[in-house]
């Protein structure tokens, strides 16, 4: 079953709520409850992506040549890519489309960019075979890729087998858009009241008879996705986290936590991350949504939706989770088109410790207390 099969059947299940979230013990949260998917909608992403695809195809045989060769060694960008005029004309205005699309800012940059599709491919490019050109699908269970010849003729390619012909693929620059989207989010959380700049709680550690001042954390000393079996023309997804709690002024607090090295699923990573600082917040728990861009996530939509969830949400004098409010707040086409949502953990405190799995069944953490000691 790949990830986003886990997703959906995440989606169609219920939740029995626990009531006990006050315990320093692990509740037996069921998985996350949602509505049903949307049906599919087309995604302006890759319809931005696609074009471009088709334009790069038609650009000329030395010149696709040429951006295969810098394609081999690594992702190109395309508005630096030395191309003709009318093909960078082209670029500039649907890489101007794309951020509108993303929620982002003109100052972002460019977000296109050309890569190789597979390893393999490299020999097959070195032998002067004429590459195809594609966009990354949306659709991560998509059994066919479209791609572009020469001719701007489409070829239609197994999405389950790597093909014999070098393919280049024109997809999103995620790591660019991740780091100009939490920025974004960041700023608007924080216009809301609701960012990670809420004032901290000094505490005590007391040890034999010396005491230090400082906090606890929750560290991440290993995490792992389940294996997606993903189409080999998917590329690296970027992982962030919204770390969810109540701040020392009762209201919703949502930190923004990066990793950016959880490249691939069914790869064990020990990165000995802070993932939760407790020192600004009101309860003793809190809640983690683990997200990605793999390319149509509109920022601007996103912290809307969300703010707009959390800013209803009222302290009640017990800790009440927060996955629920902000994966409903999510747009339901999401988990059809791009599917933005990981897994998700409750209740997490400074006594968590051990491996704790999500409550999707995709992916797993080994957590350990930490203590943040001042100087």
């Amino acid at each position: 079953m790949n990830r986003r099969t886990f997703r959906r059947a995440v989606l169609s299940l219920g939740i029995a709520t626990a009531t006990l979230v006050g315990a320093v013990a692990t509740p037996a949260y069921a998985r996350p409850d949602h509505l049903a998917p949307a049906p599919a909608v087309a995604s302006p992403v890759f319809a931005i992506t696609d074009g471009v695809a088709r334009q790069v195809a038609l650009t000329g045989r030395s010149e696709l040549t040429r951006l295969g060769v810098s394609a081999a060694s690594g992702p190109v960008d395309l508005l630096a890519a030395g191309v003709d005029a009318r093909l960078l004309g082209q670029l500039r205005a649907a890489n101007h489309r794309l951020l509108a699309a993303k929620g982002l800012p003109g100052g972002t940059g460019s977000l296109l960019r050309l890569r190789l599709a597979h390893p393999d491919m490299r020999a097959a490019l070195a032998r002067g075979e004429a590459p195809l050109v594609a966009a990354t699908p949306p659709d991560d269970s998509a059994t066919s890729v479209t791609a572009y010849d020469r001719s701007g003729a489409t070829v239609v390619l197994d999405a389950a087998r790597v093909p014999q012909r070098p393919v280049l693929v024109v997809d999103v620059d995620t790591e660019r858009a991740l780091t100009a989207g939490l920025a974004l989010m960041r700023q608007e959380l924080g216009a809301r009241g609701i960012g990670g700049t809420a004032p901290a709680r000094p505490a005590t550690r007391h040890s034999g008879v010396t005491a230090s001042a400082g906090y606890w954390a929750t560290r991440v000393d290993a995490v792992r996705l389940n294996d997606d079996e993903e189409p080999w023309i998917k590329g690296d997804a970027e992982i962030y986290n919204l770390v969810a709690g109540f701040g020392l002024d009762g209201k919703v607090k949502v930190d923004l936590v990066q990793m950016p090295y959880l490249d691939h699923d069914g790869t064990t990573y020990q990165p000995n991350q802070l993932l939760v600082h407790f020192s600004a917040y009101k309860y003793n728990l809190a809640d983690v949504v683990m997200m990605e861009d793999d390319g149509d996530t509109n920022y601007a939509a996103l912290v809307k939706a969300i703010a707009g969830a959390l800013l209803v949400i009222v302290d009640g004098g017990a800790y009440t989770p927060l996955v629920n409010a902000i994966l409903d707040a999510v747009p339901t086409s999401w988990y059809t088109d791009d599917p933005d949502f990981v897994d998700a953990w409750y209740t997490l405190s400074t006594a968590s410790s051990g491996r704790r799995h999500g409550a999707a069944a995709n992916g797993w953490m080994d957590l350990s207390p930490y203590w943040v000691e001042q100087f």
